[in-house]
């Protein structure tokens, strides 16, 4: 597997990549889905094109060969914190250490490109098997919760109305 920066010739497989992955029927080969949570789109190239434009923001996309099999998103809101988001592996090759390796490489790029000190992340509080995975690679609950946006079908349309975020986040290793 290679790792490397995502460009705008990405971004039509990585929406491909990402509803594979989180939504629908297809989504059920892996155990990151939220198709019981949610109908609809996770993302859309429009989406991810706005955020070509944001100095703030750098995508990874994981590839085996020229396949595109996995991609993270980070973001830093501002100086000294980071987020971590639309972490994505092919349902068919979850489980072989590549979510870990993304990770790594996400946190990696957070510190040495947005400086950050800290990295956070958000999990729909009904994933608890999800929020478990990321407690086992070092992040703790902050006790924050975010709202949903329950109202905007760009990113999904619920199946249940108490849909809300767990903030969890971590120290990264130059952190004091």
């Amino acid at each position: 597997m290679r790792i490397d920066p995502a460009t705008e010739v990405d971004l039509e497989a990585i929406d491909r990549l990402v509803q594979r992955a989180y939504r629908g029927d297809a989504a059920r080969a892996g155990w990151t889905h939220e198709a019981d949570l949610l109908d609809g789109q996770r993302t859309d190239p429009e989406m991810l094109r706005e955020g070509l434009a944001n100095p703030r923001l750098r995508r990874l996309v994981a590839r085996d060969g020229a396949e595109l099999i996995g991609c993270a998103e980070v973001t830093s809101p501002h100086d000294g914190l980071a987020a971590i988001g639309l972490l994505t592996v092919d349902p068919a090759r979850q489980g072989q250490g590549l979510a870990k390796q993304l990770l790594g490489a996400a946190e990696r790029l957070a510190a040495d490109e947005f400086a950050a000190r800290r990295i956070e992340l958000t999990v729909i509080r009904q994933r608890s098997e999800l929020i478990a995975y990321y407690e086992r690679r070092g992040y703790l609950r902050t006790g924050e919760e975010r709202p949903f946006p329950h109202h905007d079908p760009r990113f999904g349309v619920p199946r249940r109305n108490d849909l809300a975020f767990v903030v969890l986040g971590k120290n990264l290793p130059d952190a004091d």
